[in-house]
């Protein structure tokens, strides 16, 4: 590996880390850049507006989502609105010194607080439904009540469709704003200079990290307890998950060996970040650099070892030779949250940060096949690091991503580093609001390439679940079953971790088998009741969890096409996964499966090699009984994503969901259900899904979407058929959802150049979503960045680019895509 080149450096868009007989290990996406502009043609521009000072890309068409004001016949005046629209009622008294009496419906506030007493937010309901509220104002010496009449609908997306483009800004809907408030090194910490951006920039310890993933606000009450109704005061906690190496030095990084400064920079760059935001007022957000609250937690920051492998010889280190200690997180991508207000931060393609070389000796055969499934094998590790010589860190800093055992005796584990590897793979409970707390590492939930691990829908005295997607081609669904039921007192407990310790430190993990019917089971992995792995003999329970991979190959659990992202409907606990994609390298044309059925190539009529599933797909499940601890549930595919754009092909199923170019996409990754804190998360829930797309960047920069989504089962049986470049068919029974049109799944945002948009949130009041912008500019170099991001958002078409997160607001103030 040449250092010199970024371009040969890691990128973890798309990494294969699944080394089973499945098939396996993949490559890179085909031709990610310009797949097919060679192909197809056509122009890559479109005009731009500005709007509220920054630069906006056009907008396409849709509903205005504007209240609709009548006078009736006997003088009443009368407003219909939808489900979180907001509903200003000023210009209809006849002086300034007004007020203004619900008189009947549902009970709202009014925005008296925000200086607007004759506003407020349309409620979440199921029907039309009328309220009325009554402004008296003055009319000369007398006074005058007009009653008002409000008939609220169910919530609708009233946004116009954003256009596809490729502009390099976020793009958002007419009568939306946007505003970058955090972005790669700004400083979090008193003291610690602004960021320059030319390379120079150091002490990332105290600095927002690279490629922010997930994020998730938590808020904070006055009194700096947790609050999680604040909508005005908050943390911010992201994940950082990798690097665009290429920015984060003067010229790109230096060849092996690495130099010491280099490396403690791309170190400290990863991890999580939790920083402190305020809302200055009107929703116009910003960040609290010398907080007591903020916190980087990088590769270096120590860790607790919790739950079945806790001081087992598989984690027992020559920095923890009783094996319950760690050091740090790598490779953060999704994440999930508790109900006691703690984040769960998931390590996701760690195992290519380590070297192994030349140990196949030393190693048992057990050994190898372990290592093999997990994908430890690089000759250098991602950016070299185990080849510094240390002069002012200790060396051990570096070292440890040398995962070479140095002899045959596992007893010297503790003296080398070759059961670090093992420290990595697991989901990470960190309390935001305590930065001297010390995060702990939740084996119990099982060691994979973690891409998200979101909690299903809580019920007093009902058990937890986790559900997880290992993200790699082929790998599988899990779900982690807590043994002790919910408590609610547990919710407001200051101890945060210690009520993770209590839910998540016991229990069982399962994998998921999806059968054709829409039927699918939960196969616990528990040792003693499972089957070996191929050339792999389980000997204990934290030998199963260290090994989940394996595991889940001996009871036959359903490959998949690279499960990422879960969500959960707050309404019917429905579980939603994304499915990024798969191709034939990995998956060939035999071994389509119901839960994964369609084969054809991206785009058709051509040699461009994408057959496979290139477009990627949303699955759903439902538990049986909506018991969260149920080893049955049933399912179905809730929508394929597709290019509308591309011709039919005669005998091959493709764009199922009947996309348009108001709502066509690729590569579905993160997938959030708005909170059920306000109407855009209640009755019928606003479903976000966002891209991270090989397989549509010839027709647009990365994207999001907003959905309004049935249930499981409000669609039906489909026999789907696939093609393969040599003419080989298949013919899968499958389930399919009901198909959205642009009344229930448009495009809501569209990412500035060469971009993954990643993260999403909004505050407790649906009033602010934060979105993350992940390596803009991906491909260029520092002499020519290919995008300017985030200077660009105010017209400032120059400097590196960096990741970064905005906050969208809606400018009359309602709750953000309702």
């Amino acid at each position: 590996m040449d250092l010199s080149l970024h371009s040969g450096l890691y990128s973890d868009g798309d990494v294969d880390t699944n080394t089973s007989n499945n098939p396996s290990l993949g490559d890179m996406i085909e031709q990610r850049i310009s797949r097919r502009s060679a192909i197809l043609g056509g122009a890559k521009a479109t005009g731009v507006a500005v709007f509220s000072s920054s630069l906006v890309a056009a907008c396409g068409t849709g509903d205005s989502g504007a209240a609709t004001l009548a006078v009736s016949p006997n003088g009443q005046t009368a407003l219909s609105v939808s489900s979180g629209q907001m509903v200003s009622l000023e210009s209809i008294a006849s002086s300034g010194s007004a007020s203004y009496t619900q008189a009947m419906g549902p009970q709202v506030e009014l925005l008296e607080v925000e200086g607007r007493p004759g506003s407020f937010i349309a409620p979440a309901v199921s029907e039309p439904t009328t309220i009325q509220v009554n402004v008296r104002s003055a009319q000369g010496s007398a006074t005058k009540t007009v009653p008002v009449e409000v008939v609220v609908n169910p919530a609708k997306l009233t946004f116009a469709t954003v256009d596809k483009n490729f502009d390099d800004v976020v793009t958002v809907p007419a009568g939306y704003s946007v505003k970058v408030i955090t972005a790669l090194g700004d400083p979090i910490a008193a003291g610690v200079p602004a960021f320059k951006n030319d390379g120079s920039d150091t002490n990332f310890a105290q600095r927002i990290g690279d490629h922010g993933d997930a994020l998730y606000y938590f808020g904070l009450g006055p009194n700096d307890k947790p609050n999680p109704n604040s909508s005005s005061r908050g943390l911010l906690a992201q994940n950082h998950e990798n690097l665009n190496v290429q920015y984060l030095h003067p010229n790109g990084p230096s060849g092996l060996p690495r130099p010491e400064g280099e490396a403690i920079k791309e170190i400290e760059a990863h991890g999580v970040s939790v920083i402190e935001l305020i809302d200055r007022g009107k929703r116009d957000w910003q960040t609290v650099q010398n907080s007591p609250f903020n916190r980087r937690i990088t590769p270096n920051t120590p860790m607790q070892i919790n739950g079945p492998v806790r001081g087992t010889s598989f984690v027992k280190t020559k920095y923890s030779p009783a094996g319950t200690d760690g050091r740090g997180t790598i490779n953060n991508c999704a994440n999930g949250v508790t109900k006691w207000n703690s984040l769960l931060t998931c390590e996701e393609n760690w195992a290519g940060y380590f070297k192994r070389t030349g140990d196949a000796a030393n190693r048992s055969a057990e050994e190898l096949v372990a290592l093999g499934r997990y994908g430890v094998s690089s000759s250098t590790g991602n950016y070299g690091w185990a080849s510094v010589q240390a002069v002012n860190l200790p060396q051990d800093i570096f070292s440890r991503w040398d995962a070479g055992a140095t002899t045959a005796n596992p007893d010297d584990a503790v003296l080398d580093h070759r059961n670090e590897p093992n420290q990595f793979g697991w989901v990470v409970e960190i309390d935001p609001y305590d930065p001297s707390s010390t995060p702990r590492k939740r084996t119990a939930l099982g060691r994979m390439g973690h891409e998200g691990a979101w909690m299903g829908k809580v019920a007093n005295n009902q058990r937890l679940a986790v559900y997880m997607g290992d993200d790699a081609r082929n790998e599988y669904f899990y779900k982690f079953v807590s043994a002790t039921p919910w408590e609610q007192k547990d919710e407001k407990s200051d101890d945060r971790l210690g009520v993770g310790d209590k839910y998540l430190d016991n229990g069982t993990l399962c994998v998921a088998v999806f059968n054709a019917d829409g039927t699918g089971q939960w196969k616990p992995l528990v040792f003693g009741q499972i089957p070996n792995a191929t050339g792999y003999v389980f000997k204990s329970q934290a030998d199963v969890l260290v090994h989940t991979r394996l595991a889940a190959d001996a009871v036959g659990a359903t490959t998949m096409d690279r499960p990422e992202w879960t969500a959960c409907n707050p309404q019917t606990g429905e579980i939603y996964l994304t499915l990024t994609n798969n191709r034939q390298r990995n998956r060939p044309i035999s071994q389509v499966n119901a839960a994964n059925p369609r084969f054809y190539n991206d785009p058709p009529n051509t040699s461009s090699g994408n057959y496979g599933n290139p477009n990627g797909h949303i699955i759903r499940i439902r538990e049986e009984g909506d018991d969260p601890a149920s080893l049955t549930f049933r399912w179905d595919i809730y929508l394929f994503g597709a290019d509308s754009q591309d011709p039919v092909i005669a005998g091959v199923d493709r764009n199922i969901s009947g996309l348009t170019t108001d709502n066509d996409f690729a590569s579905p990754d993160g997938l959030w259900f708005s909170r059920d804190q306000n109407p855009a998360g209640r009755v019928r829930p606003l479903l976000w899904i966002q891209t991270d797309d090989g397989s549509m960047d010839d027709r647009t920069n990365d994207q999001m979407l907003a959905a309004l989504p049935g249930y499981v089962g409000d669609g039906g049986a489909m026999v789907v058929s696939g093609m393969d470049a040599t003419g080989a068919t298949s013919s899968q029974l499958t389930q399919v959802g009901a198909a959205p049109d642009v009344a229930v799944l448009r495009r809501f945002l569209v990412g500035p150049k060469e971009c993954e948009i990643t993260g999403v949130d909004t505050t407790p009041d649906g009033r602010t979503l934060f979105v993350g912008i992940q390596h803009p500019g991906e491909d260029g170099e520092p002499a020519s960045p290919s995008s300017n991001w985030p200077q660009s958002q105010t017209g400032n078409f120059t400097g590196r680019p960096r990741s970064g997160v905005v906050a969208i607001t809606k400018d009359d103030g309602g709750i953000v895509g309702l």
